[in-house]
């Protein structure tokens, strides 16, 4: 009896270090002491090792354990000191059950909290044996956010999704619910909760199923009252054939008893003897604002608001009701040295400021092309807008369609909740991060942070 235990045990342990269960912790975190997430260490044999959520990485090589170690770090904005070569990166000694740590400094203005979508958000701390209270929905990838407040509820819905069995295995869009304040959005680390919308057997589903061929597309998604005092949830939805090509616009209203959007009207279609070109629609990002006279409109707009209607469900399906509106083609930088171009992002109002905000992506930005984002402040929605200061950058990365989650502020907070879509796609030949790439990234700014002062203080009145 005690010797089948000793050979069972030895098994074990023997299986272990097969295995490569006995780890390195390697801890990566800011100034502060917080965790940072999306930081690789690259070995000079070219192994990439990415933190989690929780700033962890599993180290496990066996041909590199007890020896010192030379890893490159790339932070994207998080950065340690260059050596004499030029160089950015750090010695270690990895031993099993040993724990190091590197501490990176923050160039810019806001916080990565983490990655809020996709599969193993915390997988390297679950081979740490760390945690392992991180509720896995399915999804491993997915394309940008849309949100709105409905019913008491947090509703989201993402783009194309890669699921494990292919790479576009849902193309009619993805739901889920939460609360409306998802978790402790600021609190390392972010595990947000989601109530994703599955068909009868449990499986993940597009919420978008719009008739024609092709991926369905949408934007714009907005809660409005009917003439009755109901709530409607709404949006824009394209139709998609290849090359990316939009045919067919319409508008489309959320079911509650099938947990779908359904089509409500055709807008524009690309035929032989129609419009080349789609006319103003309500598309991009949705907020609410009341004008001088007090009357009360919903905006759309990707960043600024290029249309307005006034802010009822019947208004926003009677395209006569609809106004356009002029927008900046572009900022001046914080210096008043370079023009800043937008691309696309999101406004938002923000209680403790006072002011609206908003965060875009620039267009042919330095140094990634798609992956540099900003931040500026005006009095009203549609401007005029005072300077832009750089809050995101990227190392040959794209970070695109960022959306600002303005229900996660209190009235007194001076913090500002944004996400955008982490991607290699038009970048410069970039390899993909594992895990992250194609999935949402989470970002924190303090409105207080002086970095933020030419934005604060060229507003103009």
């Amino acid at each position: 009896m005690f010797a089948r235990l000793f050979v069972v045990l030895l098994l074990f342990v023997a299986g272990r270090i097969v295995c490569g269960d006995e780890l390195c912790r390697i801890e990566v975190v800011d100034e502060e002491g917080r965790p940072v997430p999306l930081v690789e260490l690259r070995t000079v044999h070219q192994v990439r090792l990415v933190t989690d959520n929780a700033g962890m990485i599993a180290f496990d090589l066996p041909e590199l354990m007890g020896r010192e170690v030379w890893f490159d770090v790339i932070g994207h904005g998080y950065e340690v000191p260059p050596d004499g070569f030029g160089y950015r990166g750090v010695r270690l000694t990895p031993r099993p059950d040993g724990v190091l740590r590197v501490v990176v400094r923050r160039r810019l203005a806001a916080i990565r909290l983490g990655r809020p979508t996709g599969a193993g958000r915390l997988a390297e701390s679950r081979r740490l044996s760390l945690t392992a209270d991180d509720p896995e929905t399915g999804i491993l990838g997915c394309d940008s956010v849309q949100n709105a407040v409905y019913r008491g509820k947090l509703y989201w819905f993402w783009g194309d999704t890669g699921l494990a069995h292919y790479p576009l295995g849902i193309f009619h869009t993805t739901g889920a619910i939460t609360d409306l304040l998802p978790g402790k959005v600021d609190e390392a680390p972010i595990s947000l909760r989601y109530e994703v919308f599955r068909d009868a057997a449990g499986r993940l589903r597009g919420v978008a199923p719009m008739p024609g061929e092709g991926p369905t597309w949408i934007t714009g998604v907005a809660a409005l009252r009917d003439r009755e005092g109901r709530e409607r949830l709404g949006c824009a939805y394209a139709k998609i054939r290849p090359p990316l090509e939009a045919y067919r616009w319409g508008l489309a209203v959320w079911d509650d008893d099938k947990c779908q959007f359904e089509p409500a009207r055709i807008l524009w279609e690309k035929t032989a003897d129609g419009s080349p070109q789609p006319p103003p629609l309500p598309r991009g990002h949705a907020v609410l604002w009341k004008d001088e006279a007090d009357r009360e409109w919903v905006l759309f707009g990707d960043p600024f608001p290029t249309l307005r209607c006034p802010a009822t469900f019947e208004a926003w399906l009677d395209p006569n009701q609809w106004e356009t509106l002029e927008t900046p083609e572009f900022l001046w930088d914080a210096d008043h040295q370079s023009k800043v171009v937008p691309h696309s992002g999101a406004v938002a109002w923000h209680p403790r400021r006072q002011r609206w905000v908003v965060v875009f992506m620039e267009r042919f930005g330095k140094p990634s092309a798609f992956g540099e984002l900003w931040y500026a402040e005006a009095l009203q929605p549609t401007g005029p807008w005072g300077r832009a200061v750089k809050i995101v950058t990227h190392d040959n990365y794209t970070f695109y369609n960022p959306a600002i989650h303005a229900e996660f502020t209190t009235e007194a907070s001076s913090a500002l909740f944004f996400e955008a879509t982490y991607t290699q796609q038009f970048a410069d030949h970039a390899p993909a991060t594992p895990r992250y790439d194609y999935n949402q990234i989470l970002y924190r700014l303090d409105l207080d942070d002086p970095r933020l002062a030419p934005a604060r203080d060229s507003v103009p009145k």
